[in-house]
């Protein structure tokens, strides 16, 4: 969503930069952004269809390519049943306009009940508690950092992210903001991180306990009387309840299991409730952990109870000028079927991706044919290496994507759609995650080679040759339904027919470039409520009956050996997972890929600097040189996401020059959140020793 700036001529990039005019990014740029160059010019993305032959890799047409997909696919549907097929969409789905508006037929039409993606590795607790406390799933709240003046962070480092699930570029300028008008920014996490760097305090937190600090954060707000609801008062409801169930966790007792002193959660309260406008925000690492679903229930919580909540510089929703929350009432879409193997629940029509591999190998009825929209998770999702072995029992598979790499390289046949440069774009999902309201369509630069075919194009031809019939919607465009989605949003001439005189629509959009800014974020409670009764359910009976579960981790805890450690993720400003490792601009350079320890514990065991040390869980084993760094918290190590390009028969020339290995060959698939069944990559327990 950063606005670029890019000079060209005679269809070569010269320069690309950030946009100063940009409402939104304000000039901000990261390296991913001038790598969008290498990933236009690379001489290893696919442009046509490849079918595998006996023989290797075959050019084929995209007539050819989809006679081929539909009549397999219907004809293992024929065989098998409708859930004989599967489907799973990556994360850069969400970051192309035409992949996330059309794919969603392709889904329809498969009518399988094998749907998964990226969401249950990275975000899906976020969504089941807004669903739970505010009526829909993607009713999600950012902070209104641009207004705040104490930043609670858990699990995040949105100076390498840009936010995330937050959308916010020029962080480090925002951040800066904050603290020049007297403001602070506290960070909680098991590494000291680039944006615990610039923090006015950061506190390390022992991975996995983040839930235990948030009760006794609330604890004390109602042991002090310091609860404030402001104008949420006649919209909340069963407080008491959450009164009596916070009353067990005593900053005295969590402080024990969290590592982080009760003096300090008191101090952090204080400062939190003095403050005149406070926010509360977590992230990837409250969220890929076995208790994701309840910390974000709490932290929704924190921010309701201290009367910032829907209040300026708390945390509050964004209106877009395309908005995805237009249903009436609550939908529940939580548990209507499980996982076959395990039963693990459904959420908004996808089974957790923790369970894929099982479901191929170990199902009764299991799933033979699979597409994989847009992802790569071989390397993205846990327990690699059996997802590795899985896909090669598949009786046929397809992969939608610009490289063959660690998981296409399965596929019987491979669509590789224009990208980046080629493509238009608007942000469907991201405006509704920023930290200010504003709007910008880009067109696209280039037009792609003859031959070349969008990715909407794709999932349009694969819905049609699933259905065998006559060519279904065939006048649904992106840009048809883009204008459609602004002229019936809040800014729409059918909504705001005083915005430029007519209302939002494409055209304006096209004719300002740079973007338009919609003002700040504002109050909207009630309104935006999808509950039934229109009110914030602070206690709903899941995340109730979850803290059971809390209990009983942390009264229980096993022995530690003395080479067991905590694992956890890391990711760099220059890495995006695993889409962007053939640009050699943003890959080179030191080693990124190294496991992260403090001097005590490298002491201890007798390692040093660059050493090749073998990590083990219980899934697999790696080995990668040691890094030896006091921004970690004793007992816990750190590998980044994203690496692993070692595998055979892929073709990313750049990446393979960098492979490092990937840390989902040792996460566990079972290892997960069980209210979510979300992946918890976070606070997998690993042995170390020196590589023999």
């Amino acid at each position: 969503m950063c606005g670029i700036v890019i000079e060209h001529h005679n269809g070569k990039v010269i320069g690309i930069k950030g946009d100063p005019a940009d409402p939104l990014s304000r000039g901000h740029i990261c390296p991913k952004a001038v790598a969008l160059q290498d990933i236009y010019e690379d001489p290893d993305r696919l442009k046509q269809p490849l079918k595998k032959t006996s023989t290797g890799w075959e050019t084929i047409g995209w007539s050819a390519a989809y006679q081929i997909i539909g009549k397999k696919i219907r004809q293992i549907q024929s065989q098998y049943g409708k859930n004989a097929i599967g489907i799973y969409s990556g994360n850069p789905t969400v970051h192309n306009y035409g992949t996330l508006l059309f794919v969603r037929d392709l889904t329809r039409a498969l009518r399988t009940k094998n749907v998964f993606s990226a969401t249950s590795v990275d975000q899906l607790p976020h969504h089941l508690a807004a669903q739970e406390m505010f009526g829909h799933w993607l009713l999600l709240p950012v902070a209104d950092i641009d207004h705040t003046d104490y930043f609670l962070i858990l699990g995040a480092n949105p100076l390498a992210s840009n936010g995330s699930l937050m959308t916010v570029p020029d962080v480090a300028k925002r951040f800066r903001a904050i603290q020049q008008r007297g403001g602070k920014i506290v960070v909680l996490d098991p590494r000291r991180t680039e944006t615990c760097r610039k923090a006015s305090e950061h506190y390390f937190i022992k991975p996995g306990t983040d839930a235990l600090l948030l009760l006794s954060f609330i604890h004390i707000l109602f042991r002090d009387q310091k609860i404030k609801l402001g104008h949420l008062a006649d919209y909340v409801t069963s407080l008491d309840q959450v009164k009596h169930l916070v009353k067990p966790y005593t900053p005295k007792h969590t402080s024990t299991i969290t590592g982080i002193g009760a003096d300090i959660i008191e101090h952090i309260v204080q400062d939190f409730c003095q403050a005149k406008r406070a926010a509360c925000y977590g992230r990837v690492g409250v969220s890929v952990q076995q208790f994701g679903g309840l910390c974000h229930w709490l932290i929704h919580l924190i921010n309701i109870l201290t009367e910032n909540f829907d209040t300026r510089g708390g945390a509050m929703f964004p209106t877009p000028a395309v908005s995805l929350v237009k249903d009436k009432g609550t939908y529940h879409k939580y548990n209507r079927w499980q996982s076959s193997v395990r039963g693990l629940p459904e959420f908004n029509g996808e089974l957790p991706v923790a369970v894929l591999a099982e479901e191929i190998l170990q199902a009764k009825n299991p799933i033979k044919g699979l597409i994989v929209s847009a992802g790569n998770p071989v390397l993205s999702t846990p327990n690699g290496t059996q997802l590795d072995k899985a896909f090669e029992k598949l009786a046929f598979m397809v992969s939608i994507d610009i490289y063959l790499n660690e998981t296409s390289r399965h596929a019987d046949i491979i669509l590789p759609p224009a990208t980046g440069l080629e493509t238009d774009h608007y942000d469907i999902i991201f405006y509704n995650l920023a930290i200010r309201n504003t709007a910008k369509y880009s067109p696209a630069l280039f037009k792609p080679k003859s031959g070349t075919q969008y990715d909407w194009q794709i999932y349009k031809a694969l819905t049609n040759r699933i259905r065998d019939k006559k060519p279904w919607l065939d006048w649904k465009s992106p840009t048809r339904l883009l204008n459609l989605g602004l002229m019936t949003g809040p800014y729409g001439r059918i909504h705001y027919k005083n915005f430029f005189r007519k209302g939002l629509s494409l055209k304006h959009l096209k004719d300002k470039p740079h973007g338009i800014d919609l003002g700040p974020l504002k109050p909207c409670m009630p309104q935006r409520l999808k509950t039934k009764d229109k009110k914030i359910h602070l206690a709903p009976d899941i995340f109730v009956r979850d803290l059971t579960r809390l209990d009983k981790k942390y009264i229980n805890q096993s022995k530690t050996t003395s080479n067991t450690f905590s694992l956890i993720s890391r990711r760099h400003l220059r890495s995006n997972n695993s889409w962007m490792h053939n640009s050699l601009r943003l890959i080179k350079g030191k080693n990124r890929c190294t496991l992260m320890m403090h001097p005590i514990d490298a002491k201890r065991l007798g390692f040093s600097i660059n050493q090749s040390v073998q990590v083990r869980s219980r899934v697999a084993a790696v080995s990668l040189p040691l890094e030896i760094s006091d921004e970690m918290l004793p007992g816990v190590i750190s590998m980044p996401h994203g690496y692993g390009h070692s595998r055979a028969g892929i073709k990313m020339s750049i990446a393979q020059d960098y492979p490092g290995v990937s840390i989902n060959d040792l996460t566990d698939d079972l290892l997960i959140d069980e209210l979510t069944g979300t992946a918890a990559f976070s606070d997998l327990v690993v042995q170390v020793t020196a590589e023999q």
